[in-house]
């Protein structure tokens, strides 16, 4: 059972969870809801709580009432909850209700369980924890219970052997090794308390595990007594309703009187047992009766019915002299209300009007219903009729202005996918993603083509798993509701195939061989066939039971050895007694071919695509050129080989169909097709969408991109309506010629995406009293031209021609044809798409014509059809707020649904929900404008990047961001620091952006070159492929909101429009490139001002360049930075796109740029080229070194590694000597890491000793090439560097220092660990020949072969942050301030080339307890590790003065760094006021402390570990 919830798969009793978290629950979060597993990361840093209930699967949850947490608070209020007592027991395997995963600091994951007392056993918590290094640990659980209404610990009486007090205030208790996991159970037996917290804690190291820096709270789910549904009372009304959907379920049959009571009393059992289950009378009164309405009045006041007016009393005092009728439920009442108003004229109501029309319909149904008629029989008359196409909507509204949504509070991991992070192998994940809710199934699943857990699959991966070959093909299809399994696979060169099923009867399959893929049959030789009967053309092979072992099964095998060369085909079909199976009406084929099996290659062309997939696309492009049936068909088919290929296959065929949609290719060539039969390709290619979107996690946004180019499809009449219903359009409305009939011919012959446009044409044509200008605008806006019309195989020649009397019924007829053109077309329209998911009618509208009946799915969310009428309501709305809270909301509750496993019309929910997504870009771009200040747009933003977390595979980094945005909004009014953290939210947010743009640009723009390339796309249209895609999408409105939003902001936090890093005044000509990396090599022939889209922060400044202006935002402390200022080059971040614009305008002429008086901003400015000469700061020399520049070179001292106390200028560098000088002088609060290093000339002997004789040669051959100029000898050398052995003394040296200074020895932690050890050595050796390095020597003048390499040895402190002080503030030159930034992590985010910003923050000299923050942080990661070892790069030409050779060599770590998503909305340092200026004040103190021991400005590198500051490097400020 632990493990199905884990897995997210539905269990009899189903467990869920609620992560309360510090989000205040608003009234419409406590009501029902189903809640589901949730899996936060392990963080100290704010508090947390968690509340437990349960219950029956499928089953509402009642939450009831919760404590509100809040960020900083020392205690919990506990809920009232019933009394229980504990005490802790060794844990056994048990049901659970409740669970909870949670992930701590060194991956081991805790799992809790909670379960209410039954019958059969107490209620208790089980803590399990598995996976990490603590599974090893003396782990023991600090735990005490809480009595009902308090929430102090109290000590239960009851203790278990082990468990020991702790000061009398808490129970220690130990974990219990089981397995591979530590157990323990907690148990309640007796009804004194309601709860449990507790921490975990590490006997041995004493380390503490907490929640978010609180203890783990645990509700303990009340108790469960078996309840006899048979005693339930059910409200008849409540019964009436159930019956009334039992008898829609089931196909509005007719049924007999004794038929009818029996229904009545099946609905009665229903809500019995859903009631015995958890539910609540007032769950089942919302559900069944409407209650709960997710609509309130903006300004939040009960709305009370108004007195009936005086006419009306008599009629009320009448009618309570009157017997009592049957009651009758209010949505008959609100259809028979919506008659009246029909009747009346659809007047205007206001609201005493709307109450008194919903009196007067209820009134007159009494009146019915006394008069004999049945409520059934009412509901049949106001509900059925041919002409039905969906439940009338309720009178209208008033004003939309006074109406808004009321928005759950949603939580945030239930939000959170990573999907898209999963290896990129395209085989999909075989499972719903992990994160997905676990949300009880509403009905059984459909039937499922995709690989699911069953025997099966089971039996499946046992076949492959056996060693009997390379498995080339393994696809399932369907047989009715069962399954059949494909595998071809290959061994000792040999094709061989199985195949099997779970069909119950005794199945026989019919197959021949193919040449290529013509399908032609041809009898198998008869060494392939066997003992099959053959026939002519065709063999037949029967099927015997068993498959891996599973006797349910039922299987065959074929030998199909060399067939592949003549006859690479297979078709076939499938026979169970005379019943046969096809796929979709066509014959089974599998390609024979093992081409059609390879993993793409990048070659030629076709480097970084799916080549295989666009070459086959490319040649099936003639055949689907002569319609969209043969189009879909061929996508269908070229699916499966693209989903093989990852998102490099689904890539292709999305650029393929990206191109149909857009007109770039041909629909329909000489080819006559029916509409229905495009309707059924169209189903088909969805349908195996739908299943690589259920089967496929990391795939899911490229299915649904792709989908967003088709229209659904659909099987039988849906397609034929639109042949058929045109004729009754023309008989009706008498227009059977003209264009009329030119349309119709043209509909008959090959129906299309472009007669929704037509259709739209006429209406607006009919709309506009007949003004063919209309008509043609409407046509040419949606890319459908006069020539289009024109190029037609039955083409539209004429304009349309009607008369007034025509117009009435032509807007009617054309608005019901329009439905049947979206719902073939139109997937993601909202009305279409909204209407297949909540079900409709439409009757036969001509004897030759059927009715069509799609019924709602089963499992929606009951708040979903209210929100979705709501939407269409609003959805013209000029003020936009309320309809996206509506769209974002709606999706919101469409996405458990989306992600159940099991789930059916999956693709119609998918169509929904980007019909959702793309109306909420819509909004957002009309509305946008509306929005004036920061809140309104900032607002704006939330939802829209809401929304675009829900589009995504990989969104937890947005999520977070998501957060972010919501505390900045929040903390407007309260904190003066908001504007800072919204830039840097505002910041991040774009780097995610630029992030999924050039992923998509990397994606899709190689295909869209190589294909278009291959079928003759116009050379315009492949050029913006890509930005296109980009610019449909939502992430393009969101980009335009924060474009309008971030003046605003940097006004608010007095930013204005530069950063200046490095001030200069200097004067060049402007060169625009895109980055700076590929241009670091050159050189510069004359002053030059470089404006670069991209700075990394780890790139070289090219010479001859004296200023960089870039929109990038690399650290103020980056190796870049550095650069700027050692050479006195103007380097400054423009945050104003307009301004840089202009810049970048003045490309090839000569400016001066210089900073203002203040130093805050940099004047760019046009002069006369002949001032370029002379004056301050003319250009900027970077091709020669200071005078006397120069690096000595070093002698190798005897020994490979010495310690801390040893370390001289002649064995090591400025990086090992600074550390330790400090020893023992600095104040005891600032602490020093262990070190010992491996001296200058380590390398060099090591090289020459007699193991490395080869390496030495390479090395000696690749160098002389390299000193010709030949840097592509570089990544040579380094590798060559990599294959260096260590010399058995180097090993002895090394170990003795190490173990001499205390530092643990690699070697003695297992196998492979000294080897670790030693690979880190030598890629700090090799990074010698690092390309930054060697041309910035190269450019500084500096002898490359004098250059030594020492190595500091230290070990890593865990850092929580990690530090850089510059002494003097690098900026600004004021030698009276500290300058200092601050990362998470460890310290290569803040100076390798990961995107985003440090917190930065400055302080006065004398007053370092006053920091003062200057930017939040926006680095989109941070780097976590293992207790490990660093080797440290300590060159001798590192620290020279006047060359700032820092940060261009390697520090390697003996382990691997883990790169994880930071979120700042939980990070102290950003959210608790008081932890942030401890920490920052820490970090400049020991600044000012180690330059006044040292005597001159420093530049420093330390970390943050539990509160305690460590300096790991200080070295000379540059």
């Amino acid at each position: 059972m632990m493990g199905m919830a884990a897995a997210g798969m539905q269990a009899p009793l189903a467990a869920r969870v609620l992560d309360v978290r510090s989000e205040d629950l608003t009234s419409s979060s406590r009501k029902w809801g189903v809640v589901s597993g949730l899996a936060p990361s392990l963080r100290r840093t704010t508090t947390g709580r968690l509340n437990f209930a349960s219950s029956i699967a499928g089953t509402p949850l009642n939450l009831g009432d919760r404590a509100r947490v809040s960020p900083g608070c020392a205690g919990i209020r506990a809920s009232s909850r019933a009394p229980l007592s504990l005490r802790a027991a060794v844990a056994t395997d048990e049901p659970v209700t409740l669970s909870q995963t949670y992930s701590l600091e060194d991956g081991s994951k805790l799992e809790v369980f909670a379960m209410g007392s039954t019958d059969q056993s107490r209620a208790h918590v089980v803590l399990e924890l598995h996976g990490g290094p603590l599974v090893n640990a003396e782990l023991i659980a600090h735990w005490g219970a809480i009595r009902r209404g308090t929430s102090g610990w109290t000590l239960p009486g009851l203790q278990p052997d082990g468990t020991r007090p702790y000061k009398n205030r808490a129970l220690q208790s130990p974990f219990t090794k089981v397995g591979d996991r530590l157990k323990l159970k907690i148990e309640v037996v007796d009804a004194e308390y309601s709860a449990v917290e507790f921490t975990l804690k590490d006997d041995a190291t004493n380390a503490w595990f907490k929640c978010h820096g609180t203890n783990f709270h645990v509700d303990i789910p009340k108790s469960r007594a078996r309840v006899d549904p048979a005693t339930i009372v059910i409200p008849e009304e409540l019964v009436r309703v159930q019956a009334f959907l039992r008898w829609e379920r089931n196909g509005k049959q007719h049924y007999s009187q004794e038929k009818e009571k029996e229904e009545y009393e099946l609905a009665r059992l229903d809500l019995q047992k859903e009631v015995a289950g958890g539910a609540t009378m007032q769950a089942l009164e919302e559900r069944l009766l409407g209650g709960g309405s997710i609509f309130r009045r903006s300004d939040d006041r009960q709305q009370q019915p108004p007195p009936p007016p005086p006419q009306r009393q008599q009629q009320q005092q009448q009618q309570q002299q009157q017997p009592p009728v049957e009651p009758i439920p209010n949505d008959l009442i609100a259809i028979q209300a919506y008659v009246r108003w029909e009747r009346a004229g659809k007047p205007q109501y206001d609201e005493q009007k709307q109450q008194e029309e919903f009196v007067e319909a209820k009134r007159e149904l009494e009146e019915e219903v006394r008069r004999g008629t049945s409520v059934l029989d009412i509901r049949k008359r106001l509900t059925g009729g041919s002409e039905a196409t969906a439940p009338p909507p309720p009178p209208p509204r008033p004003q939309p202005s006074v109406w808004k949504i009321e928005r759950k509070q949603w939580g945030y991991d239930d939000l959170i996918s990573k999907a898209g992070r999963k290896g990129r192998k395209g085989h999909g994940d075989g499972a719903a993603v992990a994160e997905a809710p676990a949300v009880a199934a509403a009905a059984p699943a459909a039937a499922d083509a995709a690989a699911a857990a069953d025997s099966l699959e089971l039996a499946a991966q046992i076949i492959a798993g056996a060693g009997l070959g390379e498995v080339l093909l393994k696809k399932y299809y369907r047989l009715n509701e069962k399954k059949l399994l494909v595998m071809l696979m290959e061994c000792d060169g040999e094709l061989k195939l199985r195949v099997a099923s779970d069909y119950p009867e005794p199945l026989v399959l019919h197959w021949g061989l193919s040449k290529g893929r013509s399908r032609s049959w041809q009898t198998p030789p008869p060494g392939i066939a066997g003992s099959s009967t053959r026939f002519e053309r065709a063999c037949e092979t029967e099927f015997t039971q068993g498959f891996a072992g599973e006797p349910s099964l039922q299987s065959l095998q074929l030998d199909l050895a060399g067939v592949e060369q003549e006859l690479p085909g297979m078709p076939f079909v499938v026979r169970a007694g005379e019943c046969w199976f096809k796929d979709y009406g066509r014959d089974f084929f599998l390609s024979l071919n093992r081409i059609d099996y390879q993993q793409p290659k990048d070659v030629g062309d076709g480097r970084g695509v799916a080549k295989a997939v666009l070459d086959e696309i490319a040649d099936l492009e003639s055949e689907a050129e002569k319609s969209l049936m043969h189009r879909f068909n061929l996508g269908t088919q070229v699916l499966d080989k693209a989903k093989s290929q990852g998102d490099l296959g689904l890539a292709a065929v999305f650029v393929w169909f990206r191109y149909m949609a857009s007109r770039q290719l041909v629909w329909n060539k000489n080819y006559n097709v029916k509409p229905r039969e495009i309707s059924v390709a169209q189903d088909r290619f969805t349908t195996v969408l739908e299943e690589i979107f259920r089967s496929s996690p990391s795939l899911r946004e490229l299915t649904r991109m792709i989908m967003m180019t088709v229209g659904r499809g659909g099987q039988g009449d849906v397609g034929q309506r639109i042949r058929d219903e045109i004729l009754v359009i023309q008989s009706k409305n008498q227009c059977k010629g003209g264009m009329m009939e030119e349309w119709h011919q043209k509909l008959h012959n090959n129906t299309s995406p472009d007669d929704v446009v037509i259709c739209q044409a006429l209406i607006d044509y009919l709309n506009s009293d007949f003004n063919i200008d209309v008509y043609w605008r409407t046509l040419n806006s949606n890319g459908v031209t006069h020539e289009r019309l024109l190029s037609y195989d039955r083409p539209i020649c004429s304009e349309p021609r009607f008369v007034a009397s025509q117009k009435e019924g032509l807007l009617r007829d054309l608005g019901h044809y329009m439905k049947s053109l979206k719902a073939v077309h139109s997937g993601a329209d909202l009305e279409s798409a909204i209407a297949t998911c909540m079900g409709y009618k439409q009757g036969a509208r001509a004897d030759f014509m059927k009715s069509i009946e799609i019924h709602p799915i089963n499992g929606l969310s009951g708040n979903l059809p209210n929100l979705l009428q709501f939407v269409l309501e609003h959805v013209e709305d000029r003020q936009v707020v309320n309809l996206v809270e509506g769209l974002v909301e709606a999706r919101r509750e469409l996405r458990p649904t989306l992600l159940r496993h099991g789930q059916e019309r999956l693709k119609d929910l998918v169509f929904l929900d980007l019909a959702l997504d793309s109306t909420a870009r819509t909004a957002i771009e009309r509305g946008m404008g509306d929005a004036k200040n920061a809140g309104e747009i900032m607002y704006l933003v939330t939802l829209l990047v809401e929304n675009l977390c829900l589009s995504i595979d990989d969104n937890e980094e947005l999520v977070f961001c998501l957060k972010e945005w919501r505390h900045v909004l929040d903390s407007m009014n309260q904190d003066n620091q908001w504007a800072l953290r919204a830039k840097a939210v505002l910041d991040r947010t774009r780097l995610i952006l630029q992030g999924k743009a050039e992923q998509q640009l990397a994606l899709f723009q190689p295909a869209a070159v190589y294909l278009g390339a291959r079928v003759g796309v116009e050379q315009w249209a492949v050029d913006i492929f890509t930005e296109e895609v980009i610019r449909a999408g939502s992430a393009a409105a969101l980009s335009q909101l924060l474009n309008r939003l971030d003046p605003q902001i940097r006004q608010a936090a007095d930013l204005g429009s530069w950063q200046v890093i490095s001030p200069a005044d200097v004067r060049g000509w402007v060169e625009v490139v895109d980055e700076l990396a590929e241009v670091q090599e050159r050189t510069y022939e004359r002053p030059t001002v470089l404006v670069a889209r991209r700075v990394k922060g780890e790139e070289e400044i090219p010479a001859g360049v004296v200023a960089l202006l870039t929109p990038d935002m690399p650290d103020v402390l980056s190796h870049v930075s550095v650069r700027a200022r050692n050479c006195k080059v103007c380097f400054a971040t423009c945050f104003d796109p307009q301004l840089l614009d202009s810049i970048r305008a003045l490309q090839g002429k000569s400016t001066r740029c210089a900073p203002n008086t203040s130093g805050s901003e940099v004047v760019v400015s046009e002069i006369d080229p002949k001032l370029m000469s002379g004056g301050d700061g003319a250009a900027a020399d970077l091709a020669g070194p200071p005078p006397g520049l120069h690096i000595k070179r070093k002698q190798f001292a005897g020994r490979y590694a010495v310690t801390s106390s040893e370390f001289t200028p002649e064995l090591v560098g400025a990086k090992s000597r600074n550390i330790a000088g400090l020893q023992g002088k600095l104040p005891s609060w600032i602490h020093l890491p262990t070190s010992v290093a491996l001296p200058f000339g380590s390398f060099e002997t090591a090289l020459a000793d007699p193991i490395n004789q080869s390496v030495a040669a390479e090395i000696k051959t690749l160098s002389a090439d390299l000193e010709k100029g030949d840097v592509s000898m570089l990544p040579n050398i380094r590798r060559a560097v990599l294959g260096l052995k260590p010399p058995p003394q180097l090993v002895s040296d090394l170990k003795d220092a190490m173990k001499k200074s205390n530092m643990p020895w690699p070697g003695d932690e297992g196998e492979g660990r000294w080897e670790k050890a030693w690979g880190a050595i030598t890629r700090v050796w090799a990074s010698k020949w690092n390309e930054r390095a060697y041309v910035s020597m190269r450019k500084a003048r500096l002898d490359f072969n004098s250059l030594s390499m020492a190595v500091l040895v230290q070990e890593i402190v865990r850092a929580d942050y990690a530090f850089v002080v510059h002494t003097e503030n690098p900026s600004t030159g004021d030698k009276n301030q500290i300058y200092a930034e601050v990362v998470k992590g460890l310290g290569e985010t803040l100076v390798g080339a990961f995107a985003g910003r440090a917190l930065s923050f400055s302080a006065d000299k004398g007053h370092t307890d006053r920091p003062k923050v200057l930017g939040f942080p926006s680095k989109r990661v941070g780097l976590f590790i293992r207790s490990s070892i660093i080797f440290r790069s300590d060159s001798n030409g590192e620290d020279l003065e006047g060359y700032a050779g820092a940060g261009l060599y390697d520090s390697v770590p003996m382990d691997e760094e883990e790169e994880r998503v930071v979120d700042y909305s939980s990070d102290p340092l950003v959210v608790d006021a008081g932890f942030q200026h401890s920490v920052l004040s820490k970090i400049a103190s020991a600044g000012e402390a180690i330059e006044q021991l040292l005597g001159s400005a420093q530049d420093i590198e330390g970390v943050i570990k539990d509160g305690k500051l460590y300096v790991v490097q200080t070295r000379p400020q540059m």
